[in-house]
């Protein structure tokens, strides 16, 4: 191959990788809200909705006209630390997308009248006079706003395919009893053994901050450990330009460029990761008690009494530990058992090392 086309496919490799970590980091991308990056998901749509279907079993719809790609997250295993909303904001968020499913042009006013309506129809509390049913109403339509599904103004303006195609789910609502039902995917219950093995490991790989041994079962951990199964993830972690860590307790997927990277750790600019750091090294001392960390958050508020001012208060130390703990537990990092909490391995990587003259 030519000089030039070893550039062009190297341009290519790089273009596919940072298409497949930008979805990873936002399912639902428009080119309303990133020009650039939807375009070069556009144009390398092909190679990027295979790389998902093969690796993770996740399907990708791309729609240049309609200006919007979509990546179908499904997972048997949700994340229940990190919800959008609460259980009042979801229901508000049905209730809604169903009137502006409608009615996608509306006035804000009757938006809110239509959706109380709809609420007593189905039971459900919601007085646009009370103020947390407001601050409610609202937080749910800045969401529709921020993934492009709602414009507002004079008029609210939804978009009806957007609004189809917020919900991952691999079978229509209407046809299950349960949410267990609901994110069931009926082709592995046929579909030959590796497949399964290689969906179900990728998606962990590349969804959890760390994967340990501990926490896969038998046939996850034979492929892990197979030399085909090996080559398999390690292919995929790095034709989606990231590298994969292993260490005797598990496994770490490290995106260099923090592209498909929602949140991180550690990160100055939040009080609760600050102390979750200083809290690992309590830990890293032993187990602890969830007052003893609250004990450490104590003295941390007291050591610093302008930091942190939203904490400094009667019972601040108690919830600045309990959301430093929160953390730790969704970057598997620690974890409580029986009230007391375990360093877990991969928070050696944040060890405080001292240096020897």
């Amino acid at each position: 191959m030519s000089r030039t086309g070893n550039q062009l496919a190297r341009l290519e490799s790089e273009e596919v990788a940072r298409g497949v970590r930008m979805l990873l980091s936002r399912p639902l991308l428009t080119a309303a809200q990133d020009h650039d990056g939807f375009d070069l998901i556009r144009r390398r749509r092909e190679p990027i909705t295979k790389w998902f279907d093969y690796y993770c079993g996740w399907r990708v719809i791309v729609e240049p006209r309609a200006g919007y790609a979509r990546l179908f997250k499904v997972t048997q295993r949700p994340d229940r630390t990190r919800p959008a909303f609460d259980r009042r904001r979801y229901t508000l968020l049905c209730l809604m997308c169903a009137e502006l499913l409608t009615t996608p042009v509306t006035t804000l006013d009757e938006l809110n009248t239509r959706t109380k309506q709809a609420a007593a129809e189905d039971g459900v509390q919601f007085d646009p006079a009370r103020r947390s049913d407001r601050n409610a109403f609202n937080d749910v339509l800045t969401f529709l706003e921020e993934l492009g599904a709602v414009e507002t103004g004079e008029h609210v303006r939804a978009d009806p395919t957007l609004i189809t195609r917020l919900l991952a789910a691999p079978v229509p609502p209407s046809t299950v009893d349960t949410i267990a039902d609901l994110t069931r995917e009926t082709r592995y219950d046929t579909a030959h053994r590796s497949l399964w093995q290689r969906h179900s490991v990728m998606r962990r790989l590349i969804d959890d901050p760390v994967l340990y041994k501990e926490d896969l079962n038998a046939s996850q951990l034979s492929f892990l450990t197979s030399p085909a199964g090996r080559k398999v993830v390690q292919t995929g972690i790095r034709l989606a330009g990231c590298t994969l860590e292993e260490r005797a307790e598990g496994y770490l997927v490290v995106d260099a460029d923090a592209i498909a990277t929602d949140t991180r750790f550690p990160d100055d600019d939040n009080h609760a990761k600050v102390a979750a750091l200083l809290l690992l090294d309590r830990l890293a001392q032993g187990p602890a008690t969830t007052e003893d960390l609250a004990e450490e958050s104590r003295e941390l508020l007291t050591k610093f009494r302008t930091w942190a001012k939203a904490y400094q208060s009667d019972g601040g130390a108690g919830r600045l530990a309990a959301d430093a703990l929160e953390l730790l537990e969704a970057f598997g990092l620690a974890r409580t058992e029986n009230g007391t909490v375990h360093r877990l391995p991969a928070a050696a990587r944040y060890a405080v090392e001292e240096l020897n003259d």
